[in-house]
């Protein structure tokens, strides 16, 4: 028996609940990777229904498919080259006609599809009812009435495939009510018309294809480039848009998608009733308050505060308690163990000391996930975007650049992916150069760590402070690369969404997907890092010689200044002195003390100058070698101490030093993934220039800062 097999394209505007449909088709069991050739992420999964395999692609969500970003690109090139039986375009019912511009585009290019009304509790909420049937005779495709956050009605979406799959699509011809442009417009259609369909082999739809020439589609024009009749059929496009721009007076482009939207503005008047009462909507009376041009800063201000207080005061149980199981796994460790063995060290002080530093943090990641994640689901998102708008392009940021940007909270490698969807390239490299000091989820293990240790009063204040420095710098930046590149400014329109109930199962998969993102790397990178740090903290080993005159010297010099010692003081001074000395004659040691001028400035001895540099692999590493060069050596006998205890026991760690600390992790290059989609995105020149600015400014900020704190409070001076 053969397997039946559907693909599927699921596709639509952003924020139209597209996301909840493709969950509702999948149960959420989905895999991710790249596109061939570009960083943009692919989603895919599966679904068995009714003997069908279905296989579901999530596309860029995009509002046109113009050839203006590389969401558009990927769009259009997915429905052309990999041919999907289906396209299922989901349409916001509260936005219906602002979402039928994409769907004409679809249609245009002639392919199966399917119209997905979402939303549809939120549309009959502010009285909005949409004649499915009717909308399905004037688009000849079939409409699907959903609520995806609550999977009302997405089998229908698998019958309506299967009728498309099996009848061919005999009964949805959309050739039969294309989109009439006028006479007009469709003569000069007609003349283009002609000239490609003598040519046998093109893969795309003659129309679609001619009417995007007409547009000045660069990528249509690009597809031509082979054709036999190419310059016969160049030389009657530019004779047909001469005549139309002629007519009409305004650009080719603009003359077809006004077209567009009188064609749109008809469905609109044809299918859609609206109560005619005037009561103001829950989302209008809401949007008063928060996006009002003076309570709207002060209230995204304060919602930043109040989630840090959650994170921190809410985190700090159970990071005490998984910093206890540690510690309890520690000493277990060590009893199952030889005593001093390499075998022991490596997995109490390596694995045990390094990971566990990390993984203590996860509850304080998960509760800020969470934060961003509901904020994100009901709608605010967009509104903060609305609130810094003008403020941005203030520092020559175009508006569309907050979304990359707030990505760079989460993580800085899909921040950078996503301004490839800024249309202008001096747009895209003042957003990439801006991104890396917003603070992303990697560095807040060592924000955590130090505030923690050195600032426990009142730690989501002092995380705030940073995270807000930040944001000056990234602002500061693109300020500079605004007028370096001399970039003007370029409009943006600002979408508005309902506010939305998030669904508990939205909430989960969004925080589970970037926890086990961070677990995941615990479990790769993190732990090579950490077995790494180790290994260089280890070998070579002090010798027994070595370390018998270090004791020697340790004890004669400990004793003529505490007289009155006792044994147990002693042994851990003398203990402490041969750590000291094994760890000075390691590998890092010497790798330390060669970068310790270049750290001396900002405060920092060898140790510190290690974490510095192994965070180049992933923030999150500061912290797993901290906890490997400050735990080597524990005996037995040791109680355990939690690593911000460890550091604020060291003479060399101090608050001044912790928060440069913070600082420098903040403005330093980002990790090894970031940098290397910085260069596929920019090349090699501003890829260098892209390393060499962030590590100036981490020193030159850091440095600035530790000796103007320093001259403040000299007792802070570590150096």
């Amino acid at each position: 028996m053969n397997e039946k097999k559907i693909t599927i394209g699921l596709a639509g505007n952003p924020n139209t609940g597209k996301t909840s449909i493709f969950n509702a088709l999948s149960g959420a069991r989905q895999k991710t990777g790249n596109y061939p050739g570009v960083t943009v992420e692919k989603k895919e999964t599966t679904k068995v229904y009714k003997d069908y395999t279905f296989h579901i692609y999530d596309i860029p969500g995009t509002y046109s498919l113009s050839a203006y970003s590389i969401d558009e690109m990927i769009a259009r090139d997915f429905i052309i080259d990999e041919k999907p039986d289906v396209i299922i375009d989901v349409l916001d019912s509260t936005n219906f006609s602002r979402n039928l511009y994409l769907l004409l585009e679809f249609k245009e290019l002639n392919v199966p599809m399917i119209a997905v009304l979402n939303m549809n509790d939120q549309a009959k909420s502010i009285g909005i009812n949409i004649d499915e049937k009717k909308l399905s005779e004037l688009i000849s495709m079939p409409v699907v009435k959903t609520v995806g956050s609550k999977g009302e009605n997405v089998n229908a979406i698998f019958d309506y495939a299967i009728e498309i799959f099996e009848s061919g699509n005999k009964d949805y011809k959309t050739e039969e009510t294309k989109i009439n442009y006028g006479l007009m417009i469709e003569d000069e259609i007609l003349k283009i018309v002609n000239i490609l369909s003598e040519n046998k082999d093109l893969k795309y739809s003659i129309r679609w294809l001619a009417i995007k020439l007409l547009e000045k589609d660069i990528i249509a024009n690009k597809k031509i480039n082979d054709l036999d009749n190419r310059d016969i059929l160049l030389s009657e496009v530019d004779k047909s848009i001469k005549t139309l721009e002629n007519h009409h007076k305004i650009d080719s482009e603009i003359i077809m998608s006004e077209q567009r939207y009188a064609y749109i503005n008809g469905i609109s008047k044809e299918v859609t009733k609206q109560s005619s009462h005037n009561k103001e909507t829950i989302t209008e009376k809401i949007d008063k308050v928060i996006i009002n041009r003076v309570l709207g800063l002060p209230i995204f201000l304060f919602i930043l505060w109040a989630v840090f207080q959650i994170t921190f005061t809410l985190g700090a149980y159970p990071q005490g308690w998984l910093e206890m199981f540690f510690g309890a796994v520690s000493d277990l460790a060590r009893l199952a163990l030889p005593s001093g063995s390499l075998l022991e060290s490596l997995i109490v002080d390596g694995v045990i000391g390094g990971l566990g530093a990390v993984l203590s943090f996860v509850p304080l990641i998960i509760i800020l996930f969470l934060c961003i994640s509901f904020l994100e689901d009901i709608g605010y998102m967009s509104r903060a975007a609305f609130i810094v708008d003008k403020f941005l392009h203030t520092f020559g940021l175009h508006g569309q650049s907050f979304f990359p940007m707030m990505l760079g909270f989460g993580c800085s490698i899909p921040a950078i992916m996503a301004a490839r969807t800024l249309k202008s390239r001096k747009d895209q490299i003042i957003t990439i150069f801006a991104i890396p000091f917003m603070s992303c989820g990697a560095k807040l293990p060592v924000y955590i760590l130090l505030t923690g240790a050195f600032f426990p009063d009142n730690p989501g204040n002092v995380v705030m402070v940073i995270y807000f420095i930040g944001v000056i710098i990234s602002l500061l930046t693109a300020k500079v690369f605004s007028k370096v590149l001399k970039k003007k400014d370029t409009p943006f329109v600002m979408e508005l969404p309902l506010y939305r109930t998030p669904t508990l199962k939205s909430l989960f998969w969004n925080v589970w997907s970037k926890t086990f993102s961070y677990l995941k790397r615990a479990g790769t990178v993190l732990l090579l890092a950490a077995i790494l740090v180790w290994a260089i903290t280890t070998f070579p080993t002090i010798s027994d010689k070595k370390s018998e005159m270090v004791i020697s010297e340790a004890t004669e010099l400990y004793l003529l200044e505490n007289e009155n010692a006792s044994e147990e003081e002693l042994e851990e001074h003398v203990n402490m002195a041969v750590d000291n000395a094994a760890l000075s004659g390691s590998i890092a040691g010497t790798i330390g003390k060669v970068f310790e001028p270049v750290v001396a400035p900002l405060g920092f001895d060898w140790k510190i100058g290690i974490s510095v540099i192994t965070g180049f692999a992933a923030k999150e590493v500061v912290v797993s070698t901290l906890g490997v060069l400050y735990n080597v050596g524990a005996s037995d006998e040791d109680e355990y101490e939690s690593l911000q205890e460890i550091l604020r026991k060291d003479p060399n760690f101090n608050a001044l030093v912790g928060f440069v600390l913070m600082l420098v992790t903040l403005f330093m290059t980002p990790c090894v993934g970031a940098i290397a989609v910085v260069k596929s995105e920019l090349g090699w020149k501003w890829f260098m220039l892209f390393i060499g600015y962030t590590v100036s400014i981490a020193w030159i900020v850091g440095t600035i800062v530790y000796q103007v704190g320093s001259l403040i409070e000299p007792s802070l001076r570590v150096f």
